[in-house]
């Protein structure tokens, strides 16, 4: 469909016309008045010689006016997708999370592995949605700003090993880190995952400080605490695999924040978490209907200067044929 959206350009059509008028007259009152001024007899009739009209300074005139009009054409109607959310991921990569006491696939492996392969599918899974990702251990980083890009995220996750950001636990520090990141997003949901399998033990920042900010942000936090309970052994003896969690912190975080905390003990659970994420952050259904849109002025604006360059260099041929035949 072709639509004009400025229609009153048209309204210049005539203008030309009305200043061709205009000069008309006012060169037939100059003569008159010259004639009477030399002659007592006014003479009638008329006086100027006619012109001959010229069809190209008019095609020209028509062809600026349309493209001043500008118009447009206009597609098919599209569905735009729905706004995602923005989730930003962080990640324990403390040496506790080396402990294989996990379950995946037939056979136990480290904790990291298995928040990979489980968080792989969640970030794949994001379609719409903006991730960013961010690792801890002595300290937090940023590996990922928040991005569409959910190849690049699950890769830098796949790249990240235990040890690359020291031994220690600093949940306080991935904390702020998320809390900074934010801050650079005015509209936002501000929606953090924090998965460990430990308790703060290192950071320049307390999770109680850190907290507070969260709070101060409006930034909903989910907590994961991961690997499996203590269990018992041959002698019936209780043994606590790995670091000891911090429970009632994770589970402080997530209430004061307005989220939720989840035990993942085994990869199943680990991804009914990822299931419950969806219905607890779902997507506002905000989608609307737009129709693309291309603008064409360009096109008699082109076919104006062609014509002008014509034009120019037919009154030159004319005027070098004249010369050669005089």
């Amino acid at each position: 469909m072709f639509e004009f959206a400025w229609p009153f350009a048209f309204l210049l059509l005539p203008l030309p016309f009305l200043l061709r008028k205009l000069q008309k007259n006012k060169q037939v009152a100059t003569v008159r008045t010259t004639a009477l001024y030399h002659n007592p007899v006014v003479q009638t009739g008329n006086i100027s010689q006619p012109t001959r009209f010229s069809l190209w300074p008019w095609l020209i005139w028509a062809c600026l006016c349309v493209a001043l009009a500008h118009p447009k054409y206009y597609g098919e109607p599209i569905q735009l997708p729905n706004e995602g959310r923005e989730i930003m991921l962080a990640v324990d990569l403390s040496t506790s999370m080396r402990e294989q006491d996990m379950q995946y696939q037939g056979q136990y492996i480290d904790r990291l592995s298995v928040v990979k392969a489980v968080l792989n599918e969640f970030i794949t899974a994001r379609t719409g949605d903006r991730l960013g990702l961010i690792l801890f251990a002595d300290t937090a980083f940023l590996q990922t700003p928040l991005t569409r890009d959910l190849t690049t995220v699950a890769k830098m996750l796949e790249e990240a090993q235990i040890g690359l950001v020291g031994q220690a636990t600093a949940i306080g520090d991935a904390l702020g880190l998320a809390v900074k990141r934010f801050a650079l997003k005015e509209d936002s949901n501000r929606i953090l995952i924090l998965l460990t399998d430990g308790q703060n033990t290192a950071g320049n920042l307390s999770p109680e400080e850190a907290l507070i900010l969260a709070k101060d942000a409006g930034i909903k936090v989910y907590t994961v605490g991961v690997g499996a309970d203590s269990q018992s052994n041959f002698f019936g003896f209780q043994m606590q695999r790995g670091s000891a969690l911090d429970e009632g912190l994770l589970t402080e975080i997530a209430r004061d924040t307005g989220g939720q905390y989840f035990r993942a003990t085994d990869v199943a659970s680990l991804q009914r978490i990822y299931q419950m994420l969806d219905q607890l952050e779902p997507i506002i259904d905000n989608s609307e209907t737009v129709r693309p849109q291309k603008a064409l002025f360009y096109i008699p604006l082109f076919i104006a200067v062609l014509l002008l360059f014509t034009q120019t260099l037919v009154n030159s041929i004319r005027s070098l044929t004249t010369r050669s035949g005089a």
